[in-house]
């Protein structure tokens, strides 16, 4: 290759590469706030609930897909189980993550399906959202009212900005972080079988729950 073509192909790499960049910061630019996206996102997921019919009957693959659908692309899943592996995460295979990350995206879409469906009648309360322009880690709180009259649940998302938008890295229920639960939870897997053994849980799990209704309605 010439001087002159070298030059061209490096310039061409520059504008190439600047492309990306400013599609990337466009992109980031368009995309929905925090406190929006939690709550554009749950107040539909809620209206489905209440009001579809295969969901009210307990058809258990209709609410699970609603939520890989409407939910579940709002989640960093590999940084989640990232950070719910934890340091055994450096020593595992690039097979072993991709696993842990299949395995854990079904049991958080799981989970996640169950508690949608367990109250019908429940409202979500946003608490005042606070957020400065140019911040890249956030967390909005709600407060879940129940039907019974209960005491309200807290549930906060910690979220991070991506190239893709905002996304969910932890959720914390009554103050308490999903990472951090399951983490301890993995890390007895993992003592007794090692990454293999916590993707067999893991596996074994999700099976035993794919004809699992969700938890009963209140």
């Amino acid at each position: 290759m010439n001087k002159r073509n070298g030059n061209g192909t490096r310039r061409l790499i520059g504008l190439l590469l600047l492309a990306a960049f400013v599609t990337a910061f466009e992109l980031r630019a368009q995309a929905p706030s925090p406190d929006v996206l939690v709550r554009n996102t749950t107040e539909e997921v809620l209206t489905i609930v209440r009001n579809d019919k295969d969901i009210k009957a307990g058809k258990v693959d209709r609410i699970v897909n609603l939520i890989e659908e409407k939910v579940a692309p709002h989640f960093d899943l590999a940084r989640m189980t990232r950070l719910a592996v934890g340091r055994a995460w450096r020593d595992a295979t690039p097979a072993q993550r991709e696993a842990l990350i299949k395995e854990f995206r079904s049991l958080l879409v799981r989970s996640y399906s169950a508690a949608f469906t367990a109250y019908t009648g429940v409202s979500v309360e946003y608490r005042p959202f606070r957020f400065n322009p140019g911040d890249t880690e956030a967390t909005v709180q709600t407060l879940i009212k129940l039907p019974s009259g209960a005491e309200p649940i807290t549930v906060d998302y910690d979220m991070s900005l991506t190239p893709n938008g905002w996304k969910v890295y932890d959720v914390r229920v009554a103050g308490a972080s999903l990472i951090i639960n399951y983490r301890n939870l993995f890390a007895l897997e993992i003592d007794r079988g090692g990454i293999d053994g916590l993707i067999k849980s893991l596996a074994n799990r999700n099976s035993a729950n794919v004809n699992t209704a969700p938890a009963g309605k209140q």
